[in-house]
């Protein structure tokens, strides 16, 4: 099954090529006190999904090449803008909401961001609501989200085995329990396995390479690591000459530089991606998920949203992709 949007994928070549900004997520594989000092408390920002809860439906916003935002009610006040973010493990709030509900400060603790690890202060949120779900003292890092106009991000850490589902054709969001799902008509499933509390897609490969590819619905791009274009370059020893340099910042305030490239495939189980544009960049999240000498690619935003329907489920380590009827015809 072959998927490709040629217009929309030449425009995000032109806006990086124009210098355009990547939105990626905040919080990678850990959250840790830099001065742990016995009895202390877990830092468990959620308390564990309940696996009979009734499924949730929320109406999500969204718009081309940014991100996925989601209504949350913090202790009652709200609803605030959330982006929901499978690259995160651990959900945050901006410094504007820490101080505008006057959230009580926390002990300080260590954040590894998609550029390095740093010292956050924290939080405790009493009551954290998105849809019907309820989550009780939330303890959330802070970072600077200045610029970007969001309130806070939706790590993985409330979804606890639980099934993700981005309806993108109909801007909706559900949470439901895992179930078993399997590739039919315009839908593909893809196993994959966890991997630092994210899902790594494990039946993945370009021209017969294999390749680990991730869901990562906080980045605005796609990225690759430095494996990956190293491969890319084997294969193609001309593509290093189209590459094009961008500027890009995180949600955390911290500027970095990529080089995008469009590959040619991707192959994630029975489905196949033509020309998906990539920025790489040699960034310690790759290292901290032990991913950075594997070719891998951080499937975003711009991809994502190729599809009508994209399922992750945490429960049973699988992804669905669903796609419009024609793009299979």
């Amino acid at each position: 099954m072959l998927v490709g949007s040629q217009t929309r994928r030449r425009a995000l070549g032109q806006f990086a090529a124009a210098g355009g900004v990547l939105l990626a997520g905040p919080a990678a594989a850990s959250v840790q006190d830099p001065h742990p000092a016995p009895p202390a408390p877990p830092v468990a920002p959620a308390a564990a999904a309940d696996p009979d809860e009734a499924p949730t439906q929320i109406d999500v916003a969204r718009e081309l090449f940014e991100q996925v935002t989601a209504p949350v009610m913090i202790n009652g006040e709200g609803p605030f803008r959330f982006m929901v973010d499978t690259g995160a493990n651990v959900s945050c709030v901006s410094q504007q909401l820490a101080f505008s509900q006057r959230l009580p400060r926390g002990r300080e603790v260590m954040v590894n961001t998609i550029v390095g690890r740093r010292p956050r202060p924290s939080v405790m949120i009493e009551q954290l609501d998105i849809g019907t779900r309820i989550r009780k003292r939330v303890h959330a890092p802070v970072l600077p989200m200045g610029g970007f106009d969001i309130d806070g991000v939706l790590g993985i850490d409330w979804l606890k085995g639980q099934r993700l589902v981005f309806g993108f054709s109909g801007n909706t969001l559900e949470i439901t329990r895992s179930r078993a799902e399997n590739s039919g008509r315009n839908r593909v499933v893809v196993p994959a396995r966890r991997k630092s509390g994210q899902l790594t897609i494990v039946d993945a490969d370009i021209s017969g390479r294999k390749i680990s590819a991730m869901i990562d619905s906080g980045s605005q791009y796609s990225l690759g690591n430095t494996a990956l274009r190293t491969l890319i370059e084997r294969i193609d020893p001309s593509s290093r000459r189209n590459a094009v340099k961008v500027g890009m910042i995180s949600i955390a305030g911290e500027h970095f530089t990529g080089y995008q490239l469009a590959l040619p495939f991707i192959r994630l189980g029975g489905l196949t991606l033509g020309n998906v544009p990539v920025v790489f960049t040699d960034m310690p999240i790759f290292k901290l998920w032990d991913l950075h000498d594997t070719p891998t690619i951080m499937l975003g935003i711009d991809l994502l949203t190729q599809f009508t329907t994209v399922a992750v489920d945490f429960g049973r380590s699988k992804v669905r992709f669903d796609i419009a009827k024609d793009a299979s015809a």
